[in-house]
């Protein structure tokens, strides 16, 4: 067990649901610490929420609230939530049982796709219309190109210490930047100046998970998908949400099923032009989906994996990084 485990079990007894327990962490997650939790009631999984002082985001308090939102709303795409220890800032939830996804199907995608439209069937309820603004949220055109911007423009940041931090910076400089500008007078060309301020009416916004992708799922032994980690979530633009969905990385979705999924979110969101905006957004959050593969090299975002991974190297992991961001900039068209 790690130095942290007899505060944490001490801080869980306090909560009042459980008195004996054992708890053993997991594997890193990148941006908490998560624990599988032994008592005499089950196997739960408990989730301890990271904090920095340059990073005002609170996850905790929009974790439980999308939680809180989804199960009040009978969706059970989800591991139950058990107790909110608000103080300790820890989250227990029930333990699900079976494997991450490596690789997406037809048959995972249609569960995403139902998730979604179950998720945004609850947008009418007091806690759906209290939620948040996503992490990021983006009303706007210029809003799009504002958060994408502000990405890139952090990755100047990145200070040259290592041969690694040093290819990261030409990196960016020969590959991140020109394509940022290339995407950003592309985008603005093709709508005018004076639509890029134009707002996203409340009705064509969506619930979104924001982080939205199998990487944040687990398949059961029946085949169900149960969804997780809605840190980021809120209330968001859908087409953000389709481009996110198809640009991140981890668990990668092919793009034949762009149009099933597309047709799904415009059906809600009808005259909403999601179908135009997703066909010249999705370059640009490759773009993104770039730099958020290098926030490996900047800080807050490397104390968070120090603080969930450990003693994991470094250097290793930002070299695979670097490569990865590399490989997903070189497909961008």
């Amino acid at each position: 067990m790690s130095d942290t485990d007899p505060q944490m079990r001490a801080a869980i007894q306090r909560g009042g649901l459980f008195e004996e327990l054992t708890l053993d962490p997991l594997s890193n997650t990148g941006n908490n610490r998560v624990y599988r939790m032994e008592t005499v009631g089950g196997t739960f999984l408990v989730k301890q929420y990271f904090q920095h002082p340059d990073d005002p985001r609170d996850r905790f308090a929009a974790e439980r609230a999308f939680y809180s939102c989804l199960w009040a709303a009978g969706i059970r795409r989800i591991p139950g939530p058990v107790q909110w220890l608000v103080e300790e800032r820890l989250g227990i939830f029930e333990f699900l049982p079976g494997e991450k996804p490596t690789a997406a199907d037809a048959s995972m995608v249609a569960q995403a796709i139902d998730f979604f439209r179950e998720m945004n069937g609850a947008r009418g309820t007091g806690l759906a219309t209290a939620l948040p603004s996503a992490s990021e949220a983006c009303f706007s055109l210029a809003g799009h190109l504002e958060c994408v911007g502000r990405r890139v423009m952090r990755l100047s940041g990145i200070a040259p210490e290592t041969e690694i931090d040093r290819k990261a910076v030409e990196f960016v400089s020969s590959k991140i930047n020109p394509a940022w500008k290339r995407l950003e007078s592309s985008i603005v060309a093709g709508v005018g100046a004076g639509a890029l301020d134009s707002k996203l009416p409340q009705e064509a916004r969506c619930i979104s998970p924001s982080d939205f992708g199998f990487h944040n799922s687990m398949r059961q032994s029946d085949g169900h998908l149960r969804f997780f980690d809605f840190e980021y979530a809120g209330w968001d633009d859908p087409a953000k949400t389709v481009c996110d969905f198809f640009c991140q990385p981890a668990v990668p979705v092919d793009r034949a099923h762009l149009g099933e999924f597309l047709g799904m979110v415009a059906q809600i969101f009808p005259a909403s032009g999601v179908e135009e905006r997703v066909k010249s957004l999705l370059p640009l959050y490759q773009l993104k989906w770039c730099c958020i593969i290098l926030n490996e090299f900047l800080s807050p975002s490397a104390a968070r994996r120090r603080f969930s991974s450990g003693g994991v190297d470094q250097n290793e992991r930002k070299a695979a990084q670097l490569a990865r961001a590399e490989k997903l900039c070189a497909s961008i068209q």
